[in-house]
């Protein structure tokens, strides 16, 4: 069977899954922010290795179907506003003001665009026309815009201004300033939102762009025939030359969705709240009955667009988040020392706490096997910055700054859940990326929640959920009000689109799935087409084995408790438990690329799937 690849690509660490049928085969790898498609190579080899004894990059890469790829660079170019500057034409003098409206929107106008506007006349002849939009360009440019955005009153109006364009500047000339026609983009019955995201789209794109050209650049050396797919936040996958650059937005997230759904499935939970800890974020998220919450509209801090967004909230609380005194306090986050420099433990030159070295110090982390023993952890480097900026600051001692500094960073993450919970007490924690795992619990306990389901690929979670993905294109047709046949010649040609877009995707119409339906917005009637190819999705199965047995112990460990207690407690290697096997805490479970703390008054158990189902036996109320 050909294999499927799965990237994902965070701030800190890219991980990979590698699928054939139920095997997987995962590794991870730093990610190189200079040049992202070098962490791409760098894990397809590193698994290429894993799969055959030693490294066979190309004989990977010819025995896979399909690279489906994730990445954070949108979500943190936003954030970080890198991006270029952006120059809107329009003919409606009120767009502007309804555009920066609201406070969020306000805030982003001023760092996407600021005073470059141009309001051209509504009406003139075709020559007034053309000049005008020519000394607009000029002007735009000029002022330093890089993309433009194109906001008519009516889409004949846009293709008015498209034709004259064309026809005025050398193609050579305007290829140098990418133009973004705002009604050909989305179509929406909101025109700020439907502008909003021409205007996101155009900032987000060469971020994306320059990358994934350069990766598919490098695959094409190797021969690849199969195109790079690029994982949507809506849940599916296309190719690069097919996709949006504002569906790449929080796609990670959604990945780590579909996993969790797959999961409150296997083991028939109704309510799951997904916790993913990377480096930076937590992202949080809930399955209810098996069902990934939607918004039909999402929103991007705070602004609103006109794509589907699965409900995910990122908190700035993470692995590499940043732990510090400020005003008496201890803080964590949302500034984040990411993989370069990281954690100070990582002997790369971080001079700021984190909660990885935090664990380091109270014994959770073993520097001898922290990341399947890839990094030697420093513990000397974390007690010297702990003590310089948390102890002494605060006048305490380095283990009772270790337990506040945990303490604080527990309620932080239970504080980015904690209203999700059901308070019928029927809720499960699936906790993976690299820092769930190794906090849920503690969090849990503080936000009233029995139940932590670390699964068996935690630390590449959200890239084993992009192997549930399809490759799919949607389209979308306002109908309101339109008779029979003006309602059938819509769907003619929303469908001749679908069969151009999926044969670019390599698939003719007919092996693809359509699926049809039909929305109400406020007073709009909205034809809906969503064209599917089905890929091979994996299977596991969930629940605990008839028979039980003691968990297998590999050795002891020296975990601080408290400032003044440490404990010997076991430590159990998961892939070295048979399914049925249980065990009491405190006690730490070694995972792939991952480390489980299970405290005092919680039992592990070891599922069928080889999954580490947690449970507090206290049984009563931690607030």
């Amino acid at each position: 069977m050909e294999r499927l690849i799965n990237i994902d690509n965070g701030g800190t660490l890219t991980d990979i899954v590698v699928g054939s049928g139920t095997d997987f085969t995962f590794t991870k790898t730093l990610t190189t922010p200079v040049d992202l498609s070098q962490c791409l190579f760098d894990a397809m080899t590193k698994a290429s290795a894993q799969l055959f004894g030693k490294a066979d990059l190309a004989g990977l890469l010819h025995s896979t179907r399909h690279i489906r790829y994730s990445s954070t660079q949108g979500t943190n170019a936003l954030v970080e506003r890198k991006g270029p500057l952006i120059g809107l034409i329009t003919d409606d003098p009120q767009l502007v003001d309804a555009l920066r409206a609201s406070e969020e929107t306000a805030e982003l106008w001023v760092d996407l665009i600021g005073a470059r506007v141009e309001v051209v006349s509504p009406d003139g002849t075709p020559e007034e026309l053309a000049r005008e939009l020519v000394a607009g360009i000029n002007r735009l440019t000029t002022a330093g815009a890089e993309r433009l955005v194109v906001a008519a009153s009516s889409l004949e109006r846009e293709h008015l201004y498209k034709r004259t364009m064309l026809k005025n500047f050398p193609r050579h000339l305007l290829g140098s300033v990418p133009i973004l026609f705002s009604r050909e983009f989305a179509a929406d019955t909101s025109r700020t939102r439907q502008v909003w995201s021409g205007i996101l789209n155009s900032f987000l794109h060469p971020t994306v762009e320059r990358f994934l050209y350069s990766a598919e650049h490098r695959l094409r050396a190797y021969k690849v025939k199969n195109p790079l797919l690029i994982y949507r936040n809506d849940g599916a996958s296309s190719r690069v030359a097919k996709s949006v650059a504002l569906k790449t937005y929080s796609s990670g997230p959604r990945g780590g969705l579909e996993g969790t759904r797959a999961l409150a499935e296997a083991y028939g939970l109704a309510n799951v709240l997904m916790i993913d800890v990377g480096g930076t974020t937590t992202d949080v998220g809930a399955v209810h009955d098996s069902t990934i919450a939607v918004d039909r509209r999402g929103s991007i801090q705070g602004v609103d667009i006109s794509y589907e967004m699965s409900d995910v909230r990122s908190t700035g609380v993470g692995g590499s988040s940043i732990i510090a005194v400020r005003d008496g306090e201890i803080t964590v986050g949302p500034e984040s020392v990411g993989a370069a420099p990281g954690p100070a433990c990582f002997g790369f030159g971080g001079t700021q706490a984190t909660i990885t070295d935090v664990n380091l110090l109270l014994g959770v982390l073993d520097p001898e096997t922290y990341l399947e023993g890839e990094m030697a952890l420093d513990a000397e480097r974390s007690r010297a910055v702990i003590t310089r900026t948390v102890a002494e600051p605060l006048g305490i001692n380095l283990e009772e700054a270790l337990i506040l500094m945990e303490d604080t960073y527990s309620r932080r993450l239970a504080h980015a859940f904690a209203d999700l919970v059901d308070p019928a007490g029927d809720t499960t924690v699936a906790a993976f990326g690299g820092g769930g795992p190794m906090s849920a619990c503690g969090a849990a306990r503080l936000a009233d929640v029995r139940h932590v389901l670390v699964p068996r690929l935690a630390a590449v979670f959200s890239a084993y959920g992009i192997s549930f993905s399809d490759i799919a294109q949607s389209y979308e047709s306002d109908v309101t009000g339109l008779g029979a046949a003006a309602i059938d010649a819509a769907k003619q040609r929303m469908e001749a689109s679908a069969a151009r877009d999926m044969f670019q995707e390599g698939h003719n119409l007919s092996e693809c799935d359509l699926e049809w339906t039909t929305i109400t917005e406020g007073e709009a009637e909205i034809l809906a087409l969503k064209a599917v190819f089905r890929l091979p999705h994996p299977t596991f199965d969930g629940g605990l084995p008839a028979e039980n047995s003691v968990a297998v112990a590999s050795g002891t460990r020296q975990v601080r408790s408290s400032a003044s207690q440490v404990d010997t407690v076991s430590v159990y290697r998961l892939d070295d438990q048979k399914p049925g096997a249980a065990a009491s805490g405190p006690a730490i479970v070694e995972g792939p690329f991952f480390t489980a703390r299970v405290p005092a008054g919680w039992r592990l158990n070891i599922s069928a799937a080889g999954d580490l189902l947690l449970t507090d036996t206290h049984g009563h109320q931690h607030k």
